[in-house]
């Protein structure tokens, strides 16, 4: 049994951060890639139950976002520089089985955080929410800069390890294991329905 605090759903939003058909792509085919998407669409399932708030983060860019970023960028520059993630491209777009609805909280970004570039923190804020649950591709990306960002802002952070994943499996284990506990409570989805039902 989880030895987290319990979820107070009100206050707590999921992340869903980058699961996006481009960049689920870049993992491990089919089976695996199939049952981390179940696994996350029964954590939203899960927390909507409850009454929490269901945040998604995009990555995507338009013209203005590729020209901005210098060449100094070692991470955003080749995407510039190549014209990758149009935001208006289908691979760029939530998937389809992870689909948002009316009162959800749509952010794109332009960099690995979901915070550093979008109003995602100003929302949070308006709606009360004090706790994040993050999801999302990939470990070494967008999950440890949103983590370590929102941890700097006082947010309650917990990581649902099997609803994020990694290009890089030792990467994976080496941020979930000994990098992002440091900040975040770390639990499966099994233990966020549990947590949600504790309170």
């Amino acid at each position: 049994m989880s030895t987290a605090p319990a979820l107070d759903p009100t206050h707590t939003a999921l992340l869903v951060m980058d699961y996006q058909p481009a960049i689920l792509a870049f993992l491990p085919e089919d089976k695996d890639r199939n049952a981390l998407l179940g696994r996350v669409e029964g954590a939203i399932a899960d927390v909507r139950a409850n009454g929490g708030t269901i945040a998604y983060v995009r990555a995507g860019f338009t013209e203005a976002d590729w020209d901005a970023i210098p060449a100094s960028n070692k991470s955003f520059a080749p995407l510039a520089q190549h014209r990758v993630m149009h935001h208006e491209e289908p691979a760029t777009a939530i998937h389809e089985r992870l689909a948002p609805q009316d009162g959800d909280i749509i952010v794109r970004k332009v960099r690995h955080g979901g915070i550093s570039t979008t109003d995602l923190d100003q929302q949070l804020r308006g709606r009360g929410i004090t706790t994040l649950v993050v999801s999302g591709i990939s470990t070494g990306g967008v999950v440890l800069s949103t983590v370590v960002d929102a941890a700097d802002r006082d947010y309650r952070l917990y990581v649902l390890s099997d609803g994020v994943a990694d290009p890089d499996p030792e990467v994976h284990n080496v941020l979930l294991h000994r990098v992002l506990p440091s900040r975040a409570h770390i639990i499966d989805t099994t233990e966020l329905h549990a947590l949600l039902r504790a309170r």
